[in-house]
């Protein structure tokens, strides 16, 4: 008999050469080990769940190629949900062109959508196959690793909280036993989802990189008025998330590449990986409807720009588009009405949101000033929209134009808008060529990826590397029978 995991194990890097296994036991577990690269290192715990006790092991590899690693627990072997007890993930050797994926929303945002999906983990199973032909040596996932809408339908003391009126919403305190369910929920949601066999098997084989979105917390976080985002049980549910997503997609609140540290308030991130710097952006964690990141964050991502991203290529992590369709004409018709209709928040996520164009533009010339010092290609990863997408930040400069380019992945288990919500989507928004300064000189716009329409609307996840030509392939891998692809420059 083999000691069951609960969930993991879960890779991690944390730097160009520090990789991490997370995984979750029993409360009964006392010690752990992970045996890899002929090393026995002993698991420390780093939090819990209100199913069990979550690990973490670290290790610094300067090794290549590929790497076998299992677990033991109280010494005896462990297994995961699947009954496998060893593992095996590959370690590029410095300078080769790795293979990454990316990916984002990983659920469904109601159980109707769920029920009528033939096959959920479809391209999961497609994400394996492909690795077990060219192996992928990093994963990125960018936002909605999970999807919380359904806390308001399983937990029961939010269903009556629901129920009251606004204002007594609003000051409502929250009761242990809201506390309790809220933590159970979350704990056992990443336990359903991330046990699926598909998706355990690519966690367990390829580093990954997570930063959460709205649907990790519940959808639209960030997005609500003040009053109600501020309210005791919308706390009470942000930090249960937040608690869930620290130590399962950050891998620790003590993770090296933490621009704030240990102590932030926000989770943005950074690290060197190969060729390739890598910025994540935490969109979450300090929004509010006047502001996407606080001037905290802001301070620490100019800082890792001009300090310590200056040659190389630079894949920045920003869950929402930062270029795509515009839809300011449905927000200001949403405006206009003197009532919170439905699906104002959504349309407040958008970083060409009103309240939210400044700081947009403040990213787009940030970026491309790092742009022009570090001579390299800079892509923007995104997701969220349900569709695939690319498009692409032109800028002059004394010799030939700097390009900033948003690569869109959107969703590998979500599916896409149907026939006539996109034709419903098209008839509020346009993607017109946008001028980003008052000269005209910077402009953003859509392209259309090779082989397939301008925007993709079918499931999807991303493959990126770099060939012999110097550019950056990016290959969609969708459910259907177009292979959209594209060089980058």
């Amino acid at each position: 008999m083999s000691a069951k995991l609960l969930l993991g194990p879960i890779l991690g890097l944390e730097s160009d050469t520090l990789y991490t296994f997370v995984f979750v036991t029993d409360n009964n577990v006392q010690q752990c080990h992970v045996a890899v690269g002929g090393q026995n290192l002993e698991a420390v715990e780093i939090g819990s769940l209100s199913a069990g006790k979550v690990w973490k092991a670290r290790i610094e590899l300067d090794t290549s190629g590929y790497l076998d690693y299992h677990i033991t627990i109280n010494g005896e072997d462990a297994a995961d949900q699947q009954g496998q007890q060893l593992w095996t993930f590959y370690v590029p050797e410095q300078g080769e062109k790795p293979r990454l994926a990316y990916a984002s929303c990983n659920g469904f945002s109601d159980y109707k959508m769920m029920n009528a999906t033939e096959k959920p983990y479809y391209l999961w199973r497609e994400m394996h196959a492909q690795h077990q032909q060219a192996p992928f040596s990093l994963l990125l996932m960018g936002g909605d690793q999970v999807y919380a809408d359904s806390i308001w339908s399983q937990v029961p003391t939010l269903q009556r909280w629901n129920e009251l009126d606004k204002e007594q919403k609003i000051t409502r305190q929250v009761s242990k036993e809201m506390r309790n369910q809220v933590t159970r929920f979350y704990s056992q949601l990443y336990l359903a989802r991330w046990n699926k066999a598909p998706m355990a098997a690519m966690l367990a084989s390829v580093p990954s990189l997570m930063m959460w979105d709205d649907h990790d917390i519940f959808d639209g976080w960030g997005s609500y008025p003040d009053d109600l985002q501020s309210c005791p049980v919308y706390q009470c549910i942000y930090e249960a998330a937040r608690e869930v997503f620290t130590l399962l997609q950050l891998r620790g609140s003590d993770n090296h590449g933490l621009l704030a540290g240990e102590q932030g308030c926000d989770f943005s991130f950074a690290l060197r990986f190969r060729d390739y710097h890598i910025l994540a952006l935490d969109n979450r964690s300090e929004r509010s409807l006047s502001q996407v990141m606080s001037d905290t964050c802001w301070a620490h991502v100019t800082d890792y720009l001009d300090s310590q991203c200056q040659q190389g290529d630079l894949l920045v992590m920003t869950a929402v588009p930062v270029v795509y369709r515009d839809f300011s004409f449905a927000e200001r018709a949403v405006d206009a009405t003197p009532w919170q209709e439905e699906l104002t928040d959504d349309l407040k996520d958008h970083w060409r949101a009103k309240e939210h164009e400044g700081e947009r533009a403040r990213l787009i010339m940030r970026l491309i000033d790092n742009a022009k010092q570090r001579q390299g290609k800079t892509v923007l990863l995104s997701g969220d929209v349900h569709v695939g997408a690319l498009g692409v930040i032109r800028a002059p400069q004394s010799q030939g134009v700097v390009k900033i380019h948003q690569v869109v992945s959107s969703g590998i288990v979500h599916p896409a808008p149907t026939f006539m919500q996109w034709l419903g989507i098209c008839a509020i928004t346009n993607d017109d060529l946008e001028y980003i300064d008052e000269g005209e000189q910077i402009t953003a716009s859509m392209l259309r990826p090779f082989g397939s329409a301008k925007y993709i609307r079918a499931r999807n996840f991303v493959s990126m590397c770099q060939g012999d030509d110097g550019k950056l392939w990016v290959n969609w891998l969708i459910e259907g029978k177009d292979k959209p692809s594209y060089p980058i420059n």
